[in-house]
C-alpha cells in the first residue's frame, strides 16, 4: 500500500472529504480556515473556496448543489458559482459551537455533529436530518466523529476521539433513525479515532489521530489492516472508487512538530483496491 500527496494544498484542519463521482471531484475543508478545497483525481492543482463562516460537512443533494453544513446552518450550495442559501438553521445563536463530522445515511438522511470550539467536555451532540426535519438524537459528547454507515443502512457508527471510544447503534434502513441503544464498539488502540467511512464488505475504516494511521476493523471490531498516512494528525477518510482519500492537519503544532511532520496538513491518496462506498444525496425534501 503506498500513500502519495494528493493536494500539498496545507491544511490547519483538514477534514470532511467526500467524492462525487457523478462530478469526478474531491471536496473537503479546512475547518480553522474557513476554507472549502476541491480537486479532480485525474487533474493537477487544488481549487479553493474561501467560505463565510466555519464549515466542515458537504454532502450531494443533486447535479447543481450541495449541502454544505456549519455551525450557523445547513447551507446549499450552487456549484456553477458557489453561492451558498440559508436552508435550515442549527446553532447560530451559540457562537461557542461549531459543527464537525458527518454522513450520509444509505436512506438519504445525514447525520452531522456539532462541538464546543475549545471542545468543552459533553457539550457536543450528534443531529439527524432529512426532509426539512432536524432532530437531535445523542449528546454528552466531547470531539464527535467517526460517523459511518453499514451498507444495507441497519447501523451506525460514530466516535468521541478524546475518550478513544466508538459506538455502535442499530438504526431503520429506510429512515436512517436510531431504532436501539448504542454498544461500545471499540475502545482505545492507537491515536484517537477520528473520521471513519465504511467499505462495501462493512469494514470501518478510522483515521487515527495522533497516530498516522488509518485503521480497519470488522464487525466484531477486530482490527483487519493498518495503512500509514505521511502524516501524524490524519483526520478523516473517504474512499474515491478503488482508492481512499485521507485528510490531516497542523492544528496545535508548534514550530518544530511541524519541521518533524512536514507533510502535516496535506491530503493524501492511498492505492487500493478498495471495495469503496460513496455516500448517497441528503434528501431535503422539495416539492
Amino acid at each position: 500500500m503506498t500513500a502519495t500527496v494528493f493536494s500539498d494544498v496545507v491544511c490547519n484542519l483538514g477534514e470532511g472529504p467526500s467524492f462525487h463521482p457523478d462530478s469526478g471531484r474531491v471536496y473537503w475543508f479546512d475547518i480553522l480556515e474557513k476554507r472549502l478545497l476541491e480537486k479532480r483525481p485525474d487533474r493537477s492543482g487544488t481549487i479553493v473556496h474561501q467560505l463565510p463562516f466555519n464549515a466542515s460537512v458537504i454532502a450531494a443533494v443533486d447535479d447543481d448543489r450541495q449541502l454544505v453544513v456549519g455551525a450557523g446552518g445547513l447551507h446549499v450550495r450552487r456549484i456553477a458559482d458557489g453561492a451558498l442559501t440559508l436552508h435550515r438553521p442549527l446553532v447560530a445563536e451559540d457562537p461557542g459551537i461549531r459543527s464537525n463530522d458527518g454522513r450520509v445515511h444509505p436512506a438519504g438522511a445525514l447525520w452531522l455533529s456539532t462541538m464546543s470550539r475549545t471542545a468543552e467536555e459533553g457539550a457536543a451532540a450528534i443531529w439527524w436530518y432529512r426532509d426539512g426535519e432536524l432532530r437531535r438524537l445523542i449528546g454528552g459528547l466531547t470531539i464527535p466523529n467517526g460517523i459511518a454507515f453499514a451498507p444495507d443502512g441497519t447501523h451506525a457508527f460514530y466516535a468521541d476521539t478524546r475518550p478513544g471510544k466508538v459506538w455502535r447503534i442499530p438504526t431503520d434502513p429506510s429512515t436512517g433513525l436510531p431504532v436501539g441503544d448504542p454498544s461500545l464498539f471499540l475502545d482505545g488502540g492507537d491515536g484517537g479515532p477520528d473520521g471513519a467511512v465504511v467499505d462495501a464488505d462493512g469494514l470501518y475504516w478510522s483515521a487515527r489521530w495522533g497516530a498516522g494511521a488509518v485503521i480497519a476493523h470488522d464487525r466484531d471490531g477486530r482490527e483487519v489492516a493498518r495503512l500509514a498516512v505521511p502524516a501524524t494528525q490524519s483526520s478523516c477518510p473517504a474512499f474515491v472508487g478503488e482508492r481512499m482519500v485521507v485528510t490531516s492537519a497542523q492544528e496545535g503544532m508548534d514550530e518544530a512538530a511541524r519541521a518533524a511532520d512536514p507533510l502535516s496538513g496535506q491530503t493524501f491518496l492511498l492505492d487500493g483496491p478498495f471495495r469503496g462506498r460513496h455516500d448517497p444525496a441528503v434528501r431535503l425534501g422539495e416539492g
